[in-house]
């Protein structure tokens, strides 16, 4: 039980004269503690306020949900794809319940695991950087309406790749590998976010082209730094922020590779110290031998 009797004595020895610092030193509390109490004892009279200070000690209580919406909750997420919370609230208010986003939450993270625990904490090894050509390879896709660009960039020696295909399908992800590797021939490791276009079928193709593939970490967006700028480049300088339809697909694929050769041998990169085009820079290792390709 809470105790009151500190309440109880601060409010008598003021009857008897007594100083406010001398009855918080008495009670053991600050004197803005004392202050309150003689101020909440005014307003509500001391059983009122004992009363009133036993309740809030008990904590604050959770209101409980029904099973029936529990219930009700789990079943609209079947019905409708395993939707997210958002969804479910707008198909309860639909039926005349209404329910918060964050109560729809607890009750899926009551009965579902939500997010598999063995992806939690999942050790990646350190972000990799590459000391020579087509040693790291990094790969990312762009929305582009009915459209997506599967794009990869060689970290050392910035040459990018753009392939266009119509979903974010595994499928069309290990279609978009195989032509990317196709120019760059191989890596000794590949790295890509956790987008479901690089599992599955995507990620079966990998050891044919890199000796190992690597997740980078979610929202630690300078883990694909490299990607995310080759990204803003194609938006800027080939594609724009346009939605495409899928039909569209030949056309701006030859677009793309008219834009992947300026941007090889006529486009200066300032990523290296001597402004130079990819293919100077790569000439230039050739003929000093340090170009080491896979």
């Amino acid at each position: 039980m809470v105790s009151v009797t500190p309440i109880s004595i601060a409010w008598e020895l003021p009857q008897a004269g007594q100083p406010v610092a001398y009855i918080a030193s008495r009670v053991g509390v600050h004197r803005s503690t004392v202050y309150r109490w003689l101020k909440g004892i005014r307003q509500w009279g001391i059983q009122g306020f004992l009363r009133h200070y036993r309740n809030a000690k008990k904590g604050r209580r959770r209101r409980k949900t029904h099973g029936h919406i529990a219930q009700r909750v789990l079943a609209i997420r079947r019905q409708h794809h395993e939707c997210c919370g958002t969804k479910i609230v707008y198909w309860m208010a639909k039926e005349g319940i209404e329910i918060s986003r964050s109560t729809v939450y607890r009750i899926l993270n009551q009965h579902l695991q939500l997010r598999p625990k063995s992806r939690r904490n999942k050790r990646r090894g350190a972000v990799p950087h590459a000391t020579g050509p087509r040693q790291v390879i990094q790969m990312d896709t762009i929305d582009f309406g009915d459209i997506y660009a599967y794009t990869a960039i060689g970290t050392y020696t910035r040459e990018g790749q753009v392939v266009l295909r119509p979903s974010l399908t595994s499928r069309d992800g290990a279609s978009a590998l195989k032509s990317v590797m196709r120019y760059f021939g191989g890596c000794q490791l590949l790295q890509t976010d956790g987008g479901s276009e690089f599992e599955g079928e995507f990620l079966a193709m990998v050891p044919r082209y890199a000796g190992r593939h690597r997740v980078a970490r979610p929202y630690r967006k300078n883990e694909q730094a490299y990607i995310e700028r080759f990204n803003r480049t194609v938006r800027h300088e080939c594609l724009g922020w346009t939605k495409y339809r899928a039909r569209q697909i030949p056309e701006l694929q030859a677009h793309v590779e008219q834009w992947l050769d300026y941007y090889h041998f006529v486009r200066p990169s300032m990523a290296f110290e001597t402004l130079q085009t990819p293919m100077e820079f790569l000439l230039a290792l050739d003929e000093s031998g340090l170009s080491h390709l896979t």
